[in-house]
């Protein structure tokens, strides 16, 4: 008996309570197949430092994947986490390569630098290959295939009911399209603080 499998685009359409296409929220398909949740060793992803700001601001990784956190600023970082998924620092330095971290637990990460306090990132381990974060247009595109999947979104200012919710669906070889509104407006960025005015650059 001979078995087919096909591969199909599922094409995720995020959106606020108003219907505004909402950008870099990370949409993810689970099924049960765990075989390959964990990245391959070569897997490499990068968060860099530039103009005293985490770039990207929020990465996607998968489970397994090592990232590497090069300085491109003229001046110092030191980069740290006490999340549990991943806790590591990278003490003062200013080099374009250093040791890469390996994130091998599903989560969240927060990265702050112990020299300038305003810096904030995230790096969001997934464990599964199956993720992609929306475009400026609010469209994720990812491709998986057939076969039953949850499918959930992930944001760092994304409140907890919308990070809760989770939608099936049965892939087949044909694409599929699937709209997500939030229920709740996004939390404010850290910018939106009135605490952030009291912030100077120093190096």
């Amino acid at each position: 008996m001979a078995f087919s499998s096909y591969a199909a685009q599922v094409s995720v359409f995020i959106t606020d309570k108003q219907g505004k296409p909402l950008t870099n929220i990370v949409a993810l398909l689970h099924n049960d197949d765990k075989s390959n949740a964990v990245a391959g060793e070569q897997a490499i992803a990068i968060m860099d430092q530039i103009n005293r700001e985490f770039v990207p601001h929020t990465l996607v990784v998968q489970q397994g994947t090592k990232v590497k956190f090069p300085n491109s600023d003229n001046v110092q970082h030191h980069v740290y986490s006490f999340s549990p998924a991943k806790t590591f620092e990278l003490k003062l330095y200013s080099e374009l390569e250093v040791e890469p971290q390996l994130f091998n637990t599903p989560g969240v990460v927060e990265l702050g630098c112990n020299v300038h306090d305003w810096m904030l990132g995230y790096i969001y381990v997934a464990d599964t290959p199956y993720f992609a974060q929306s475009n400026s247009e609010g469209n994720a595109i990812i491709t998986v295939p057939d076969g039953n999947y949850t499918l959930s979104i992930w944001h760092p200012r994304l409140s907890d009911s919308d990070t809760a919710r989770q939608s099936n669906l049965t892939i087949g070889k044909d694409d599929v399209a699937v709209s997500f509104s939030l229920f709740l407006p996004l939390l404010p960025s850290l910018v939106e603080y009135d605490a952030v005015e009291g912030f100077t650059e120093y190096d």
